[in-house]
């Protein structure tokens, strides 16, 4: 009989967790593993597999796993994911594959994430790399950004036998993967390091500190041999309320905050670039940035509030990151917004005035819209400020590109299927399109572009 139920999957425990910044979830054993991956039904006609953005065929690679050959798991996730254990650990697999599994009608989805994670992990703690046979064809690719989408699309070019190189702007590569995502989540040296290395023992070139649109444009890349570019730039400007008091000291963006800690080592006393964080921080919004960014500040010890304007249902972030949250101790303060911040003499933060909110229909996205109690202002006492409301490209490579059409909020305008953008042989994807967005949709994005790329660059078109 199949166990509605899954495998327990070990973690650190909360009370001790919350003064380190090593990871949380601790992953299957092997044994685990083979347990979890025998829940697995087998399904002929497998809708986890259609769900899956980078098309993982699930089934045959959890097969592989019922019958103890990783190694051969390993392949078949590597033939369709360049990123597996980034992925394992930060996709939004509920929404996903396992929101298609059939286990899920009557109990819980088989652990699909976190089996894909076990094959990355158990291929890094033995050393064993998978190898491709690659035919060059001399043909050179430029990828605009090391992130997700830009990371993906480098590494199946590579393995069509493209000559690529990576263009990044920040002095180390993986884009929101080591600047956004906490050590917490999604080990730097461990994982991010190790998967970036498999990328480039498939051939592919990073250029570290090469801001494309000031540095080097677009036009001067296919002047100097690039045949075809990728543009996976990211979304990282922040967006900000506007209320009075947003420039005071101690407020910060969750991208700033999250750079200065994952990034710049803020949280380790031995770097050279500290960050100043109070006792009482306020963080504003419920995504997983949001999450991320209290999880964060609580580990630098603080006391920490989720504010948010609508209600606990409506927090966009997925249910596993408010889970750990909770079980951390941070406080939720849902239907609740702030709507100024109060300084001291020195323009240092004080403290909050917020307002409570009540939710009334829908708004433009479907969700419903808040909406301002009459009179029930109060404040907030806090010192620091975290706003996390949001995220849009930056307009560096936009604004200094001919003919590369945008919409209203700055993102590249490109075909979904394709990439392809409004310049000939420019394509793009993820957050630089979407907005911000997901990790694995960033990355299916890459996918799919890899593919239009090599179809353009046979002289095939592309639709």
């Amino acid at each position: 009989m199949i166990n509605s139920k899954r495998i327990p999957l070990r973690e650190q425990d909360s009370k001790i967790r919350v003064k380190n910044f090593e990871e949380v979830c601790l992953g299957y054993s092997k044994e685990e593993a083979l347990l979890e991956a025998n829940r697995c039904l087998g399904c002929k006609k497998a809708k986890c597999k259609e769900k899956c953005p980078v098309n993982i065929d699930i089934p045959e690679f959890v097969k592989q796993i019922k019958i103890g050959n990783i190694e051969e798991a390993a392949k078949i996730i590597g033939k369709s994911s360049s990123l597996p254990a980034i992925c394992g650990r930060v996709c939004s697999q509920e929404l996903q594959c396992e929101s298609q599994c059939a286990l899920g009608l009557k109990g819980e989805a088989l652990a699909i994430g976190k089996l894909e994670r076990f094959v990355a992990d158990y291929m890094i703690e033995n050393n064993i790399s998978i190898t491709y046979d690659i035919n060059k064809n001399n043909k050179k690719v430029a990828i605009v950004g090391s992130g997700p989408s830009g990371l993906t699309c480098a590494g199946d070019l590579a393995k069509f036998g493209y000559d690529v190189t990576i263009f990044e702007a920040l002095h180390e590569a993986g884009g929101v993967l080591v600047y956004g995502i906490p050590e917490f989540r999604l080990p730097k040296n461990k994982i991010v390091k190790r998967e970036i290395e498999n990328v480039k023992k498939l051939g592919v070139k990073i250029e570290t500190n090469v801001i494309v649109g000031k540095t080097v444009s677009i036009e001067k890349l296919f002047e100097e041999g690039f045949q075809a570019v990728f543009i996976g730039s990211g979304a990282g400007l922040p967006k900000f309320m506007g209320i009075k008091g947003e420039n005071a000291n101690g407020v910060f963006s969750a991208n700033e905050f999250l750079t200065r800690n994952n990034l710049m080592k803020g949280f380790d006393e031995n770097y050279d670039t500290p960050i100043k964080i109070g006792k009482k921080v306020a963080v504003v919004g419920g995504g997983n940035v949001a999450m991320d960014a209290a999880r964060t500040a609580l580990r630098l010890g603080a006391k920490v509030s989720i504010v948010y304007r609508r209600s606990e249902n409506e927090l966009p972030a997925r249910a596993e990151e408010i889970y750990h949250a909770k079980e951390e101790g941070i406080d939720f303060k849902v239907l609740t917004s702030p709507i100024e911040i109060i300084q001291d003499d020195k323009g240092w933060v004080k403290a909050m005035k917020c307002v409570k909110m009540r939710l009334k229909g829908a708004d433009s996205s479907g969700r419903k819209r808040p909406v301002e109690i009459e009179g029930s202002e109060f404040i907030l006492d806090v010192d620091t400020v975290i706003m996390s409301i949001g995220t849009s490209p930056n307009p560096i490579i936009t604004s200094n590109t001919k003919g590369l059409n945008v919409s209203k909020g700055q993102c590249i305008v490109a075909c979904e299927e394709t990439g392809q953008t409004s310049i000939n042989g420019v394509f793009a994807g993820g957050d630089a399109v979407t907005g911000a967005a997901t990790v694995i949709l960033a990355m299916g994005a890459g996918k799919k572009a890899a593919k239009a790329i090599d179809k353009y660059l046979r002289g095939n078109g592309i639709k």
